[in-house]
């Protein structure tokens, strides 16, 4: 980029490089101002899919590419504080077809007047987001039927092939223990390849187990 490259110009080139290659970048500190701009807000417009732990929304770049952008709950946060450092830690150095891609993050503290119990009061309200790879075709579960439609059996073995693959990879090339495995946790690709993700429960395991 140029010397006049706007600081949103240089995160967007940065996270096209990432979503490319993760070699090529490590993972990205993107503030919430940027992630608040390209997800129009985190407009209701914008929602992609919401589970027990935060809202994931489509984050558009002026490239016209898109991210997932997973915002946390507060509730959840408070309840749960090492989830977020977790998923973290686990997909960081993550590289294979059958799990989703990290691409960046933003954690951020704010002090905010708000009301309590009838008064008015200085509190921090605490930002944790997770940026992933934008996976056009939803989740699993939405497209398992019954036997008369849905997947075709090839579609079907590719698919129970590649969420193995992404096991093994985990288990054995990086020691996670993922916990949650389920439809709605596997996405799927353009090319109805799956990735293993929401990795909030996951822990590394140590050397001594298996």
């Amino acid at each position: 980029m140029g010397s006049g490259a706007t600081k949103r110009e240089i995160l967007e080139k940065k996270l096209e490089k990432r979503l490319q290659d993760p070699k090529t970048e490590p993972l990205i500190y993107l503030p919430l101002d940027f992630l608040e701009d390209i997800t129009c807000g985190f407009s209701t417009e914008r929602v992609l899919g919401t589970g027990g732990c935060g809202v994931v929304y489509k984050g558009v770049l002026r490239s016209g590419k898109t991210i997932a952008v997973k915002n946390i709950f507060d509730k959840h946060l408070l309840d749960n504080d090492n989830r977020f450092e977790n998923e973290i830690i686990c997909l960081t150095e993550v590289r294979h077809q059958n799990i989703v891609q990290l691409v960046g993050y933003c954690l951020e503290t704010k002090s905010e007047v708000m009301e309590y119990s009838g008064k008015h009061v200085v509190a921090q309200r605490r930002a944790c987001l997770l940026c992933f790879e934008f996976l056009c075709n939803g989740s699993l579960d939405k497209h398992l039927s019954d036997e008369t439609s849905g997947l075709d059996w090839d579609e079907r073995y590719k698919i129970i092939t590649g969420v193995c693959r992404g096991l093994h990879y985990l288990h054995d090339k990086r020691r996670i223990a993922h916990w949650d495995l389920k439809p709605q946790n596997i996405l799927m690709d353009d090319t109805m390849m799956p990735k293993i993700a929401n990795f909030d429960l996951s822990r590394l395991l140590s050397q001594e187990k298996s």
